[in-house]
């Protein structure tokens, strides 16, 4: 891999902008018991991408970039997108290298699956009529699929979600240029005359990204609802009913704890074929 120590090298990319969050901690968390489980030497570095226009550079096996707020939208031609689209050109252009044997990985969350989708002109970003925020059933599109991010979970599986935008309209002729595929799509309700939202994006072989937030965990989640501002401001914008139904599901063994120990710990798993040599 990295060196001759055998030491995978991960870079965390935040996109958060400063805002308190949880999904730094859950990547972190994430990365430390996936290392501790495989007893591979882990080390990652994070570079707060936003407010100080901090990017890895290429000695990484593996990005995760994570979520944020704000709009996908309103950033194109800050200094911190072009520097981010940079970056990505980046990885791109060492990957289509047939001289690096080992290629690089990525994986977007969200926000940073949003602005992907814009630099591949995937689909339509745009301002959904309502923020979506809560625990929602995610659809994987040709299940069963052999997906690796996807191996052993069901269909529908269940994910936080919590955005004001979108990626729907996709553009099928780039993305089948691209040998890109969909992966997953929002809550499948036909009778509803509504586009659905791509939620799970397979962009190449080595750069994948969900809308959802795969890192979300249920004690933080339930830790982060039961603040007393946090639960006001929901059920201030969304209903009791919504709140109450998100701390029960957190419970659930089979939402957000399954999602939770399957999707970023399996793309992980993707960088252990390389270990060997």
């Amino acid at each position: 891999m990295s060196d001759q120590k055998n030491t995978t090298r991960i870079a965390i990319l935040d996109l958060y902008d400063g805002a308190e969050n949880q999904g730094m901690r859950c990547i972190r968390e994430l990365i430390n018991q996936w290392s501790d489980e495989n007893k591979i030497d882990v080390v990652f570095d994070e570079f707060n991408v936003r407010q100080h226009l901090e990017m890895p550079d290429l000695s990484y096996d593996a990005y995760i970039s994570s979520g944020g707020p704000g709009s996908p939208i309103e950033s194109i031609n800050s200094s911190w997108e072009n520097a981010y689209f940079n970056w990505l050109k980046e990885v791109e252009n060492f990957n289509a290298d047939e001289e690096n044997l080992y290629k690089k990985k990525v994986f977007f969350i969200c926000h940073s699956f949003q602005l992907a989708c814009r630099y591949y002109n995937i689909g339509n970003v745009c301002k959904r009529k309502s923020t979506s925020f809560g625990i929602f059933p995610v659809h994987v599109v040709g299940f069963p699929t052999d997906e690796l991010i996807f191996e052993g979970l069901a269909n529908p599986f269940y994910a936080v979600d919590s955005r004001d935008y979108q990626v729907i309209e996709p553009n099928y002729d780039i993305i089948q240029q691209m040998g890109a595929s969909i992966l997953a799509i929002e809550k499948d309700r036909p009778h509803i005359p509504l586009e659905r939202a791509i939620m799970a994006i397979r962009f190449n072989e080595h750069f994948i990204g969900t809308q959802f937030h795969p890192e979300a965990d249920a004690i933080g989640m339930s830790m982060y609802l039961q603040r007393d501002d946090k639960k006001d401001t929901i059920i201030k914008n969304h209903g009791e009913e919504k709140w109450e139904s998100m701390v029960e599901q957190l419970q659930d063994p089979d939402k957000i704890i399954y999602t939770y120990n399957h999707v970023i710990p399996n793309f992980l798993n993707s960088l252990i074929g390389d270990l060997v040599y």
